[in-house]
């Protein structure tokens, strides 16, 4: 190291520490270069404590005896009889015709216009596969077994619909070129049309 680098190494050393020195405080009366800082001495005032309320002792109630266990009365249920129906529920079942013919998918793809319930409403067919076969989607239709409906596919001469629970909903038979009819899981009448 040169004198020259050691003498600037100095004097830098020098005017840091006398930079910091003004910073902070040193003894009594601080330092007082060329009358810029005060001479008083700025001493903390002290804090008072806040006083603290007396812990007090007081003696706790004894613990209440519990209570012996109360029994419940047995309520027996009444058997209610389910009434005889005298005449068995007709459901439609629409059997298929016996001249069918076997069904495509690629010609039940597309829109129908769907009847059941006394409601008619849309269901789009498609042929991306879904669980259940192909995707399937209803529009405007408020019968439960159609507003369910996600899915179809073809097995041999019928259509069937899947719900969403993967159930079959209705099954449907080809009746002209753009018409066929079925019937829901629950029995009732069901068509497309086009």
């Amino acid at each position: 190291m040169t004198v020259m680098n050691l003498k600037l190494a100095i004097a830098l050393g020098l005017g840091a520490s006398v930079a910091l020195s003004g910073c902070t405080r040193i003894g009594g009366g601080g330092l007082n270069q060329g009358g810029a800082l005060p001479t008083q001495q700025n001493t903390p005032t002290s804090l008072t404590p806040a006083p603290t309320p007396r812990v007090q002792e007081t003696q706790l109630q004894p613990a209440r005896p519990t209570a012996p266990a109360v029994e419940t009365p047995k309520v027996e249920t009444p058997v209610v009889e389910t009434p005889k129906v005298e005449k068995p529920v007709e459901v439609a079942k629409v059997e298929p015709p016996k001249n069918t013919t076997p069904v495509t998918r690629q010609a039940l793809v597309g829109a129908w216009t769907v009847s059941t319930g006394g409601s008619n409403c849309q269901i789009f067919l498609a042929l991306t596969k879904w669980s259940g076969g192909y995707r399937a989607a209803s529009r405007g239709c408020s019968a439960a077994a159609i507003s369910d409906v996600q899915a179809w596919d073809v097995k041999g001469s019928q259509v069937v619909l899947v719900n969403s629970s993967g159930s079959t909903a209705a099954t449907l038979f080809k009746s002209t070129e753009s018409r066929y009819d079925g019937s829901t899981n629950g029995g009732g009448a069901i068509s497309f049309s086009r």
